[in-house]
Order: structure tokens, then C-alpha cells, then sequence
């Protein structure tokens, strides 16, 4: 009797202290259980919303200088990156062959010119022969006969198409005089502008064979240290961005791997409208204009460029994970917000297919009208144990808030970016 008793009693103690610890373990699993979320808080603050893009540096004006005659180079007085002035002598080209030229013209020239003198010289003499011959007629008509007056005529008529030609032959004489001339100077190639030498194709002692086109010898960029163009590709879904922001002066700011820590500033000049097609993807040239007083800027340089296109101050930001954030599983979802995922695309394609799919079928103003509404989105709060869908309309977007047009959230407002594991 007294076993059964204790037992009794023991029986009654572990009873009595399993109820005593129900209700803090039942509580501990559900705590253990309990899903937690992560969370990032609405901000205030200022949106910028920037369109990227890569592009090369190149000089403002590149001017290509050459050689009109050929021989061997003689003399190189210019190098890589040097700096020239308009008139300087880059080079002179082998002189000998065009001064024999020139003397040989000059010469001859002389010799045309000796034989319009002995021309003009006989032409006085015939022309004095035909006064006397006149002369003598007038005194007595059987002095001088017909024939021998027609002789004197001809003689003069004949000197007078001889001083023509020769005074012809003086004038291709001056102009084979003055191409001698042009080819001994065109010899020294100079710099047409000043500027910095960016390229150099030749060497001392080498021989320029211009007979069928002109040489490039040099390349000079003027006004390097002062402006250069940035060339950018930018993507034709941006570009009506790109030309909204150039209308508002919008700047650019842009970076060089040379120089990574430096951001370096400039203007849009020009939006092309030669469009380039790669691949099926169009794209239009947007020419940046950049100071460059440093020279840190090459010719040949890769930018990596940001566009201001838009900017919004003293809003509320969204942060971006919040919109993207969707529930896993409607049972994380209270009640009336189920329907918002219940049966969506999202449970069997991704959000890109599903839309690339709807869009095939839409025309052309369905597709503007639906542009619209992209903005109305919903982002997630916690509601007791329960997620609440929040309606809200995005306005700018950068690279980790948006901006918040409208919606029922203030400012430290807790929303919901994913799962704690």
C-alpha cells in the first residue's frame, strides 16, 4: 500500500511539472519555429538617375600630313609627342634632284627669253626694211616691184608669229619654273597647325615613293592639352535619355583605367544620328566633350561614362531589394493579399519570359499603355505573423534606392528584402 502511494505521489510531481513546463516549451517552439525577416527602412533623400556607357578618347581634330614629292629622307626633326608650331620643318626630303630642276628651268627660261630679243630684233629690222621698201614706192613707183614688195610684207608677217611663239615658250618656260620651284619646297614638309605629334610613320634615311599617293608621314592633334572628344556608344533605349539630358545641360562625368582614383568631367556636344547595328543591337555615337590641360587624356583611352539624365531631391527612397523581394509561399501572405501571388506566372517562368511572352501578343498602344503603369508596384511589411502587400508608384531609379512618387509609407517604415535563414 505504501508502494503504490509514492508511486502515486511521483506520478502526481512529474505531472504536475510537465503542465508547469508545457507552456514555455510549447512557447520556445513556436518561437524556434517563428520566421524572421529581413528588413531595410525607407529613407529621405535625393535620387539621381544615371545612364552608363564606354567610349574612347580621341584628339578633337587629327590632321594627316604627307609628302607630294619622293626621295630619301634627309633630315627628321620631330619625334614622338613633340609639340610643333604652324611652319615648323618636320622633315626635309633629299633637295638635289629638284635644285637640278629648278636650274635646269631657269636656264631654259633665260634661253626662251634670249630668243624673243633675237626675235624682236629681226622683226625691227624687216619692219624698217618695209618702211624703206614703202618709202621708195612712194618716190618712184619702178623702184621696188610687187614681188619684192610682197617679200618684205611676209618677212614682217612671218617675225611677228615668231615673236608670238617665243613669247609662249617664256610662259611654259615660268610655269615648268615654277613646278621646279614648288617641288624643291614642297622638300621641307612642315606642320600646317600647331599641335602635339601623335604618330610618326618614318625614319631617317627612309626613301617616300609618292608617284601614286600621298605618303602619310605624320599626324598632328591640335589643341591636345586643351579639349578632347570622348566617343560613346550608348543603347537606343537610352537614348531619348540622352537627349533630354543634353537639352537640360546635364553633366558627364567619366573614369580611365590610367588614372582610376580621378574623375574627370564633361558636356555632351553632339548625339549622332548615323545609327551602328552589331548583332542586332543599334546603337548611336555621343560625342563628350572633355578638358584635358594635364594630358592625362590619350588619344586611345578607354571611359567608362555615367550620364546624369535625371535627377530628384529630398524624397522618399525605396530600397531596391524591397522591390525586389516577392513570397516564397502565400502562407507567409495574410489573407487578403493572397491574391497577388495565388496562381501568378511567377510560380513557373521567370518575370522576364512570362512578360517577353505577354508583350508578343500586345500592340503597339497597349504596349505604351502598359509602359505606364510599370511603375505600380507593391512592396512587403511585416503584419504580426503575416506579410502585408503595400501599393506604391516608383518614380527615378539608381543603383540601390527609387524613388517613391506615391504610396501609404513614411519615412523608417520597415519593408521586407528576404528570409533570415
Amino acid at each position: 500500500m505504501k508502494t503504490v502511494l509514492k508511486f502515486m505521489i511521483v506520478l502526481a510531481i512529474i505531472g504536475v511539472a510537465g503542465a508547469a513546463a508545457y507552456q514555455p516549451a510549447l512557447e520556445y517552439w513556436e518561437q524556434r519555429g517563428k520566421i524572421t525577416w529581413d528588413t531595410a527602412e525607407v529613407e529621405r533623400g535625393d535620387i539621381t538617375r544615371y545612364v552608363n556607357s564606354t567610349g574612347t578618347i580621341q584628339p578633337v581634330l587629327s590632321v594627316s600630313i604627307g609628302s607630294f614629292v619622293s626621295g630619301p629622307i634627309v633630315e627628321l626633326n620631330v619625334d614622338f609627342n613633340d609639340e610643333v608650331k604652324a611652319g615648323d620643318i618636320l622633315a626635309r626630303v633629299d633637295p638635289r634632284l629638284f635644285k637640278a630642276n629648278v636650274d635646269r628651268d631657269e636656264a631654259t627660261l633665260a634661253t626662251r627669253e634670249a630668243e624673243l630679243e633675237r626675235v624682236e630684233a629681226q622683226l625691227q629690222q624687216a619692219l624698217n626694211n618695209y618702211m624703206r621698201g614703202k618709202k621708195l614706192r612712194r618716190t618712184n613707183q619702178d623702184f621696188m616691184s610687187d614681188r619684192e614688195m610682197d617679200a618684205l610684207v611676209f618677212e614682217v608677217k612671218s617675225l611677228q608669229a615668231q615673236r608670238k611663239l617665243a613669247k609662249a615658250s617664256i610662259l611654259q618656260s615660268q610655269a615648268s619654273l615654277e613646278t621646279s620651284r614648288a617641288n624643291l619646297n614642297y622638300c621641307e614638309v612642315t606642320a600646317p597647325v600647331d599641335g602635339v605629334v601623335i604618330d610618326r610613320k618614318i625614319n631617317p634615311g627612309q626613301t617616300l615613293a609618292a608617284q601614286f599617293q600621298t605618303p602619310e608621314l605624320f599626324v598632328i592633334a591640335p589643341d591636345l592639352r586643351e579639349k578632347v572628344h570622348v566617343f560613346a556608344s550608348v543603347d537606343e533605349a537610352d537614348i531619348g535619355l540622352i537627349q533630354k539630358a543634353k537639352a537640360k545641360g546635364r553633366s558627364v562625368t567619366f573614369t580611365v583605367d590610367a588614372h582610376p582614383e580621378e574623375v574627370f568631367d564633361g558636356e555632351i556636344e553632339q548625339i549622332r544620328v548615323s545609327s551602328v547595328a552589331t548583332q542586332s543591337v543599334v546603337t548611336y555615337p555621343v560625342v563628350i566633350g572633355a578638358s584635358n590641360r594635364d594630358l592625362k587624356l590619350l588619344p586611345g583611352m578607354t571611359a567608362s561614362i555615367s550620364f546624369q539624365v535625371d535627377a530628384t531631391e529630398d524624397v522618399r527612397k525605396i530600397p531596391n531589394a524591397a522591390l525586389r523581394f516577392y513570397p516564397e509561399d502565400v502562407k507567409f501572405v495574410r489573407q487578403s493579399d493572397r491574391h497577388l501571388i495565388d496562381g501568378s506566372a511567377w510560380k513557373n517562368k521567370s518575370a522576364t519570359e512570362a512578360e517577353d511572352e505577354e508583350n508578343a501578343n500586345r500592340t503597339a498602344g497597349e504596349k505604351a499603355e502598359a509602359q505606364k503603369k510599370k511603375n505600380q508596384r507593391h512592396v512587403w511589411v511585416v503584419d504580426g505573423d503575416r506579410l502585408k502587400a503595400v501599393s506604391v508608384t516608383t518614380g527615378l531609379t539608381e543603383n540601390r534606392f527609387t524613388e517613391l512618387a506615391a504610396g501609404e509609407l513614411d519615412v523608417g517604415a520597415a519593408l521586407v528584402t528576404g528570409r533570415k535563414e
